[in-house]
Formats: C-alpha cells, structure tokens, sequence
C-alpha cells in the first residue's frame, strides 16, 4: 500500500502542469521527454503505467493510515506499562480500550468518569485537560499526509481528497469510541466522531500548504488575479494586515519559546524536590514509567502554565487556588514530579524578572515590524492629515494595539487548550484563565512592540552598520556628479553599448546614427561636460540616475567613487574632505528625491483610484 500511495503522480506543482501541457501535440514538445513534478519521465507508449489511484480513495488512505499509527503507539506506550507489571488487573482487552481512551483524550474528546478505584463520583466527572503533547503526534502525521495528498492534486483539487479523508477519520474515530466504552469511562458518540477531526484536519491543511506555501493555492482560489482587480488601497491594506498578523505570530512563538525556557530553568533549579516526589512515591518500574509518560504528554501544558504565570495571570491547580508572580495560594497537590518545581516563598521577587519575558517578546515583533517596511497605515496618514507627530504616534498606537491583539490571541488559545478538568474532587479547574492571559500579555506585547518599532530605526541606522558594508557600497556607488551630468552620461553610456559613438549623435537627437569602432567612449561618458551632443540633447528636468549607467566592455571598466583618474582605489585616509562633503551632499540628493518620487506614485496612484 504505501508503494501505492508513494507511485502517484505530482500533480499539484507548477511542474506537474507543464508536464501535462507538455503531453499535448500541439505544444512542440515531445511528452515521452516531458519530466514530471517528481522529475521522472513518462514511460513508453509500450508499457502501461497504470492506472493512477482516485483522489479521494487517497485521502481516506493516507487518513485512516494516520489514525491507525496515531493508535498503535498509544497502545504500544501502554502495552510497555502493562508488561513490565502495571494495569496487570485490566488485561490485554482492558489495555486495548485504555489505549483507545487516551487516543480519544488526546484529540480534545472529553471521557466522563464514573467511578475511580472503586470509589463512585457523585454524577460522575468529565475528564477534559487534554494532554497536549500527545496531540501534536496526530497533528504531526497528519501534516506528512497533507503533504502526500498535495502533491497528487493539481490546483484546486485539494478539498476532494481532504474532505473524503475528514469522513472516513470521523468514521474511525467513531469506532474507536464506540470500542472504548467501559462501565468506569462513558464515552459520548458525537463528540468522539467529530472531535477529532479538528487536529487531523488542521494537520493536512499545514501539510498541504508547505507544499504549495498558499493556502488559497491550496483551497482552488486564484489570489494573484484577485489583487490585481482590486485597488490600490486594498493592495496596501493587505499587505498591512498580512505583516501585522505575521509580526504577532512571531510575538507568540517567541512568548511560547520564552515559556519553555522558564519551565526548564524552573525545573533544573528545583530538581531535589522532583527526585524526593518519586522516592516518596515508592512506585517500581512500571508506576515510574507511566508517571513519566504521562508528564511528557502534558508537557506542552506545563509550558503554557509557566507563560501564563510569568505575564502576571498566573494559573490554578484546583478550586479557590492560584499562583502567580503576585501571589500563591494552593492547596493539597497531587503527587506529580513536575508540580515540586512551583516556585515557592516570596512571589513578588520574581515579579520584575519574569514580567520582562513577554516585553521582549512584543519587542522582537516590532522590530520585525520596522524592519519589514510595511506599515502602509503610517503612509496614509501621513497623506491624508497635515500633522506628521500626530499621524506617526496614532499609526504607531494602532499597529501596536493590532499586534499585541493577534499574538496575545494565539497565546490565549493555547492557554485555552491547555487547561480542563481531571474530574476528580477539587482538581475541577486547572490551568490558566483565558481572558486573564489575553488581557496581561496583550499589554506586554503592546509596550514591547511599541519600544520595538520606535527602536528600530535607531538600530538599523547607517552608523551601527560595519566599516566593510561602508566601504562596499562606496566602492558600488559612482560618483556624485551632478544629476544632469549623469543622466547624459547615462545616454552616451547606453550609445556605446550599442556600437555607436556618442560624437555620431546629431544635436537635439537621442538616437545613434553611425557605429564606432572604439570602445574609449565609454571611459569618457560620466564626464560629458564639454560635449556640444550633450549640451543640445541636455533634458529640461532634472532626471534621477539610472543604477546601470556605465555598462561594462572588454577592456574597459567603470570608474567608481573610490578610484582615482590612474584607475587605483583611494583610501579612506587619501580621501579629503571636500570629496567627503560631496557623497554626503549627493547622498541627501538622493534620498530627497527618491522620497519625493515615492510620495508622488502615491498621490497618483490614490488620485487614479478616486477617478475609477
């Protein structure tokens, strides 16, 4: 079966189109040398290729292959626990249903628990704190089959193998949940079906568009030919909203990634009180082992609850308890290795250490922010109000609001996953309160990404750009003559490139008439002071210089701002200081045009879209 799979033609890419066009008789090409998306050639007309698998019969493979392994390892964890001693009470039968539950749990179904160690709940508990590491094997797996149904797609055919694999997961999930009943675990249907599907399908999705990086390519919709039918503002305000939710995703895996660092630390440093939790425990190998496991499957959960505590939210392990950087009050813990590393004594101590985690996490994001250039909102403003102070601190004010709101929403829907019920007693409410998260990281990461985006032009100023940078675009810039110069030096340039010499050129005429069989024009042309040609074809405005005004020939070479008229290079210490005083003057020149020229396109361009 996997060969089967694996023998599917690509033809998602960009390549796998062409070799399909490339089939056709009428394109001049022969399509027995025509490669594929894979880079194989098609076979002969002899041999029969075979008949290529439908798409959606694919899709419910490559799911149900999904599922199936997903199962397979949890009751391979729990078959190791059952041989070396534990659940020995429960059988292989038992073992099997248990290993369905946990495969139900970790795809956020929620198990309602009648009874523990024989010990009935009054109306029974619903087990709800999903454990996230677990989750992400699914979502990993189910990436590799987005990938692997993509690429037998062509464009816009994504959804049948997608939707077909969602039902026929759905439908095992189902099954599973209908085997995994037992008289202490009920399992509700409905949710056991659909439930699952939101891990698995996120997965094919990401799968699908690292294949393709567009998630419109993916879903059949033609974004490209979309924008080009819209206006002017709607290119602008797209590019925005898509830097602006890119900075905010950066601001949460940065936050995510500082939790994770938090965690580790916190737990190095208490590490005497995890060992003292185990020996206290007495367990022997198996209870060690399935205690251990059941740490790395919430292990991601951990790492929220560190985050959540370290923006101020803090988090509960139970009814009417909290711990936060400002205050700790807990109760009775369960004997779990992990908790032993809460921080203990004075809260307010850790307060100004922790709190700076999520700062600098807002403070990355702006500065990505600034570095991207894509603040289209600063730009309209800036036209469209007289105050420049003003429209720079409202923009400013708004992109960061806009920020902080995307990444403190993907961090509180993590926090959101991370926290449930173990139905069992006072451990009702664990984990960290949504809003709260959302309220005390979106103000770090509006004061970060404000400092972010304010710093940023300070930090990627010309003076913090090293002495080697410098003296590569100096040696890449020419001179700073004068822009009129330039431009004829450009025309006599582009003349002798063609073959022709600039004294060929008639007065008042831009087109060369003769060719020259000297190329030593070329070493004249950023000098066209003296030519009559030039005087008579001089433009009326003052044209910026092209990039590419001096070409290259055999022979010769272009002069550069740090070479000399013998054709050596200059030294900085050579240099003096009316030279100096020259570059900076042009480079003034420049920018002020180039900024004018930019200003200008805009005006146009939002005069043409108020015509239309």
């Amino acid at each position: 079966m996997p060969g089967a799979i694996s023998g599917v033609r690509d033809r998602f890419t960009t390549r796998g189109s062409s070799n399909r066009d490339s089939s056709n008789p009428g394109s001049g090409t022969s399509g027995s040398t025509a490669a594929g998306a894979t880079g194989r050639t098609r076979p002969p007309r002899g041999e029969n290729p075979g008949m290529p698998m439908p798409l959606a019969l694919q899709g419910v493979i490559e799911l149900l292959v999904v599922a199936v392994v997903g199962l397979l390892l949890s009751a391979v964890l729990l078959g190791a626990v059952w041989v070396a001693g534990g659940f020995a009470t429960l059988g292989a039968a038992g073992s099997f249903r248990l290993a369905g539950q946990v495969w139900l749990l970790a795809h956020c179904t929620p198990l309602t628990i009648e009874s523990v160690q024989g010990l009935s709940l009054d109306g029974g508990g619903t087990l709800t704190l999903v454990p996230l590491g677990l989750t992400l094997i699914p979502f990993g797996l189910a990436v590799v089959a987005g990938r692997r149904i993509a690429r037998a797609c062509w464009r816009g055919q994504f959804l049948v193998p997608f939707v077909a694999g969602m039902i026929g997961y759905g439908l095992f999930a189902g099954l599973v949940g209908l085997l995994s009943r037992t008289d202490q675990v009920r399992v509700e249907l409905l949710p056991a079906t659909l439930l699952p599907l939101i891990p698995a399908g996120l997965g094919t999705l990401v799968g699908g568009w690292s294949v393709s990086r567009s998630l419109a390519a993916v879903l059949g919709a033609d974004a490209a030919s979309w924008l080009e039918r819209t206006s002017q503002y709607s290119r602008w305000a797209g590019s925005y909203v898509w830097a602006v939710i890119r900075a905010g995703f950066l601001a949460a895996v940065a936050a995510v990634g500082a939790g994770a660092l938090l965690f580790a630390v916190t737990l190095l440093w208490h590490w005497d009180r995890v060992v003292t939790v185990y020996q206290d425990l007495g367990a022997d190998a198996a209870g060690d082992t399935a205690l251990t496991a059941l740490q790395f499957g919430y292990l991601p959960n951990l790492v929220l609850w560190a985050l959540a505590w370290a923006t101020g939210a803090g988090f509960s392990l139970g009814t009417g308890t909290i711990t936060s950087p400002f205050e700790s009050v807990l109760g009775p813990l369960p004997q779990v290795p992990a908790l032993a590393a809460l921080p203990s004594g004075d809260p307010w101590g850790l307060a100004p250490a922790v709190l700076v985690l999520p700062v600098l996490a807002g403070l990355l994001a702006g500065w990505w922010f600034c570095r991207e250039g894509e603040n289209h909102l600063d730009d309209w403003m800036a036209i469209r109000l007289p105050l420049r102070w003003f429209t720079f601190l409202l923009s400013t004010l708004l992109t960061v609001v806009l920020i902080a709101a995307v990444g403190a929403g993907l961090v509180s829907l993590l926090a959101w996953l991370s926290n449930g019920s173990l139905g069992i007693g006072r451990l009702t409410t664990v984990g960290p309160q949504t809003w709260q998260v959302f309220l005390w990281l979106g103000a770090e990461f509006a004061v970060g990404a404000a400092l972010g985006y304010v710093l940023g032009p300070w930090l990627e100023r010309e003076g913090y750009r090293s002495r080697a940078w410098q003296a590569d675009d100096d040696a890449a810039d020419p001179d700073p003559v004068d822009d009129v110069d330039a431009a004829a030096g450009a025309r006599r340039g582009r003349t002798a490139a063609r073959g022709v010499s600039p004294q060929s050129v008639a007065p008042g005429a831009g087109v060369p008439r003769t060719p020259a069989p000297s190329a030593s024009a070329t070493d004249r042309a950023p000098h066209a002071g003296g030519s009559s040609a030039v005087g008579a074809t001089r433009p009326a405005e003052r044209t910026e210089r092209p990039a590419a005004a001096f070409p290259v020939h055999s022979g010769t070479r272009p002069r550069t701002r740090a070479d000399n008229g013998a054709g050596t290079r200059e030294t900085p210490a050579e240099e003096t200081s009316d030279r100096v005083a020259r570059r900076a003057e042009a480079r003034q020149r420049r920018a002020a045009k180039k900024s004018a020229k930019r200003k200008a396109a805009r005006l146009a361009a939002l005069d043409e879209d108020d015509r239309g």
